[in-house]
């Protein structure tokens, strides 16, 4: 491991879990003497109970160690001595070639144990963002300690209250105008947002003409639009805010030539691209908005119902971009606070790399042609 990837280990260590990483180190040590840290752990295994968990964006010498095409998976980093993270850590990627004997002869685990079963369940997301992490897993039977999940009770209520005015128009047009549908939009929320079965919902299943799992995987995904759609409106001002000090700051320390004219050209790029992935994370929205509209407004679920059927591509889509834009915020916040120390420019060429590669774009030109958006 290069001293520049152990730097970034240990930036991980000190940093919370964000969209891209799950920092477990973390989560121990700061609840590991809390009763619900062991009563209801993320894995039964101690080892990868205290790893890091990285949404890593695949290089080109990577892509052939899985048997399918793909840019994103999911690393599992383990610290050699989680007390002295600069002795580095062995990692593996889920679901590559011989993941299963690997992690057979590391652990002892078999193909069908529960801590497998959690790493393939976090592979199916396309980032870590905290809320969707915790629905996949109670989704996949797995119910792991609030500890292990950075929400707040406050943005919990935030979230809530958003979708019950998403889904307003919704409800009302299932009781008919005139009618308070306040308390029927709450409880339709609710139902969508703990994954239960309604009678309303089911309705609308039916309404929609959609097998129940094809339904429930929509419905999933259309609960992650709903998510990632709050995220960016409450983000917006945050990514702004980044944005410009990504195209002003400077590192601390003597800057050889080469070194200066690659963050000057990196804080242009760099904030050019973080603003173009928030367009295109709009542009995606919008599509779920139009076929919302077709349901609510226009009395035509074909569109709603074409968008349930694509939905999964597409979150996958959308949660890689904006996955993307929330690590940023989420780790600019952390390395330039008021008490962080100076940046170095090594550190700081890190960082910049770091962003860009999270921001690269993904071949979407088939996706937009088949789900124009």
């Amino acid at each position: 491991m290069s001293d520049r990837a152990i730097r970034n280990l240990e930036h991980l260590r000190r940093s919370a879990s964000t969209a891209r990483v799950l920092n477990l180190l973390k989560v121990s040590d700061d609840h590991g003497h809390t009763d619900e840290w062991s009563e209801k752990p993320m894995f039964q295994t101690p080892s990868l109970n205290t790893s890091l968990i990285i949404k890593h964006r695949l290089r080109r010498n990577e892509t052939d160690s899985f048997p399918g095409r793909r840019q994103v998976a999911t690393k599992l980093v383990l610290p050699i001595d989680t007390a002295d993270l600069k002795t580095g850590g062995r990692f593996v990627f889920v679901n590559q070639i011989g993941f299963e004997r690997v992690m057979l002869e590391a652990f002892g685990l078999p193909a069908e144990h529960h801590d497998i079963r959690t790493l393939r369940l976090m592979d199916q997301l396309p980032s870590l963002d905290p809320f969707l992490l915790r629905e996949q897993l109670r989704r996949g039977g797995v119910d792991a300690a609030p500890c292990y999940f950075a929400i707040s009770e406050a943005d919990l209520a935030k979230m809530s209250a958003f979708v019950e005015r998403e889904i307003e128009p919704l409800v009302t047009l299932s009781i008919g105008k005139g009618v308070d549908a306040t308390q029927s939009s709450a409880r339709m929320a609710s139902k969508i947002l703990s994954n239960t079965p309604g009678d309303r919902l089911e309705a609308l299943r039916m309404t929609l003409r959609l097998e129940p799992e094809q339904y429930q995987e929509g419905v999933f995904c259309w609960k992650g639009f709903l998510y990632y759609k709050w995220s960016l409106n409450s983000m917006m001002q945050d990514i702004v805010k980044v944005a410009d000090e990504v195209a002003s700051v400077s590192p601390w320390g003597p800057v050889d030539a080469s070194s200066r004219e690659y963050i000057k050209r990196g804080r242009g790029v760099l904030r050019s691209n973080i603003m173009q992935t928030c367009e295109k994370v709009s542009q995606t929205l919008k599509y779920y908005d139009q076929a919302y509209a077709g349901l609510t407004q226009r009395g035509d679920p074909l569109a709603f119902r074409d968008f349930l059927l694509e939905a999964p591509t597409l979150f996958t889509r959308l949660g890689d971009q904006l996955g993307a834009i929330q690590h940023i915020v989420s780790f600019w916040r952390f390395r330039f606070n008021a008490n962080s120390p100076p940046v170095q420019v090594d550190e700081l060429i890190d960082i910049f790399m770091d962003f860009e590669t999270g921001l690269m774009g993904r071949n979407f030109d088939d996706l937009a042609a088949e789900f124009p958006v």
